[in-house]
């Protein structure tokens, strides 16, 4: 998906821009905006098979909701967000190099840590 004037990170699933992350998919009927004001922390984790590779949609644990990604199964990093509520926004993004940039630049220093093992 080509940016956007004013994207610092944009896939065709996720976008980061000066207010905050768009995450497509996330809803049947849309998209889910988190101000950036809202970001907490974003823990980093390795996707396997126990964490999170196969999960196409949804999720096992009422602690986490995906995004429709198809491509999650070939993908190897995931971000959980956590915004202070009880269900925490998990991403997949194409480069998470990329995307762990955005959030560090907009994010107003919010903490990008390894994460632990999460059952998704």
């Amino acid at each position: 998906m080509a940016a956007v004037a004013g994207d610092i990170y944009r896939d065709g699933l996720i976008g980061c821009d000066v207010g905050g992350v768009t995450i497509r998919r996330y809803y049947p009927w849309g998209a889910k905006r988190i101000p950036w004001s809202r970001v907490q922390s974003v823990e980093r984790f390795e996707l396997t098979a126990a964490q999170g590779r196969g999960r196409i949609w949804g999720t096992t644990s009422p602690r986490y909701w995906c995004n429709l990604d198809p491509a999650r199964p070939r993908k190897r990093v995931g971000f959980v967000l956590h915004t202070g509520r009880p269900v925490r926004p998990v991403v997949t993004p194409d480069d998470p190099d990329g995307f762990e940039a955005a959030v560090r630049a907009q994010a107003g220093g919010v903490p990008v840590t390894a994460g632990r093992k999460h059952v998704l």
